[in-house]
This record gives C-alpha cells, sequence and structure tokens, in this order.
C-alpha cells in the first residue's frame, strides 16, 4: 500500500495553501484627500495605428494627423497626434487611481495641450485631489476633482486638465462579479 501524502507541507515549505488575495478595487470617496498626488503606473508609446484610427473613428479632416506630405510641410515636420487622443490616453491611465469606482464623469475643465505629442511618443500622467465633498444628491457618492498631468518620456508636459467625477462611497457601488473556475 502507497501512503498518501499530506494535502499541504508545514508552512514556509512552499506547498502552504494558496491564498486568495483581492485585486486593486480603486479608491472610493472615503480614499481620497485634497493634497494627495497618483502616479499613475502605466505609460504608453503611441502609435501611428492610434494617430491613424483616431482620426479616422472621429471624422477629424484636419491632415496634419493623417497625412504625412502634408504635415511635413508644417513646422512639426512630421503628423502631430489627435489631441482627443491624448486627452482620452491620459484619462485612461488615470482610471485605476481616480475613476475606477466612479458613478458618472461631470465634466473635464482647463484642458490645456502645451506640447505637441507625437507618433513614438511615450506618454505618462499623475493626477492631484483638488477637491472632494459629499454629493448632495447622491447620498451614494462624493464629488471628487482632481487635476491630471500628461507628460512625455523626456518629462515635456503635453496634457492638463481638471476633471470632476462622482465617485462610489465603499459599498455603495454596483459589485463586481468574482466567478472562479468550475
Amino acid at each position: 500500500m502507497i501512503p498518501t501524502p499530506p494535502e499541504h507541507g508545514p508552512p514556509g515549505t512552499g506547498d502552504e495553501p494558496a491564498r486568495v488575495r483581492p485585486g486593486w478595487r480603486g479608491r472610493f470617496f472615503e480614499d481620497f484627500a485634497v493634497g494627495d498626488v497618483y502616479e499613475h503606473p502605466l505609460g504608453r508609446t503611441v502609435t501611428e495605428t492610434d494617430n491613424v484610427w483616431t482620426t479616422l473613428l472621429t471624422q477629424n479632416t484636419a491632415p496634419i494627423h493623417f497625412d504625412a506630405h502634408y504635415a511635413a510641410q508644417t513646422e512639426f515636420g512630421r503628423r502631430l497626434v489627435d489631441s482627443t487622443f491624448t486627452l482620452a490616453l491620459v484619462t485612461g491611465q488615470s482610471v485605476t487611481d481616480v475613476s475606477q469606482n466612479v458613478m458618472a464623469n461631470l465634466g473635464w475643465d482647463e484642458v490645456r495641450l502645451p506640447a505637441p505629442v507625437f507618433e513614438g511618443d511615450t506618454i505618462y500622467s499623475r493626477s492631484e485631489v483638488l477637491a472632494c465633498r459629499p454629493s448632495r444628491s447622491r447620498p451614494a457618492t462624493g464629488v471628487v476633482t482632481v487635476r491630471t498631468t500628461g507628460f512625455k518620456h523626456d518629462g515635456t508636459v503635453v496634457i492638463t486638465f481638471k476633471r470632476t467625477l462622482l465617485v462610489y462611497r465603499r459599498g455603495e457601488g454596483p459589485q463586481v462579479p468574482r466567478l472562479g473556475p468550475t
């Protein structure tokens, strides 16, 4: 008769049972404090495809974004990345820290584009909490305002904006289903 090995070895042997740890769920309203700065973890290199598809999807007909011959004649000497792509990218980079638990975006204000973005640039971002208060009309949420800054790999700032959003309070938003393998 072959002995049956124990289900799991002693602690510290690497044969302990797996412990399920919840992943990052993002911040809830209670987690925001004025003055906090979040350095968003992901950068993104902008590709030619990003730029051309954005102009096609949005019906932007400005040739500086998709006509290399035309763009070569401008002071930039090459195609500019559509600024709405830059806004969307930097907003998206901030989601994991700012709006993972959003009920709704209320608006973008003071959007500034101090330097151009070109295909091949890598963009990073960070956000600073400017204001937070409980919502007067929706008690399950709070109103948060951040200033987000997007910058190139060399530190050149390419976009800044304020964004105001409704963020769920802890325990008040929809639950993400967590199904395990069967």
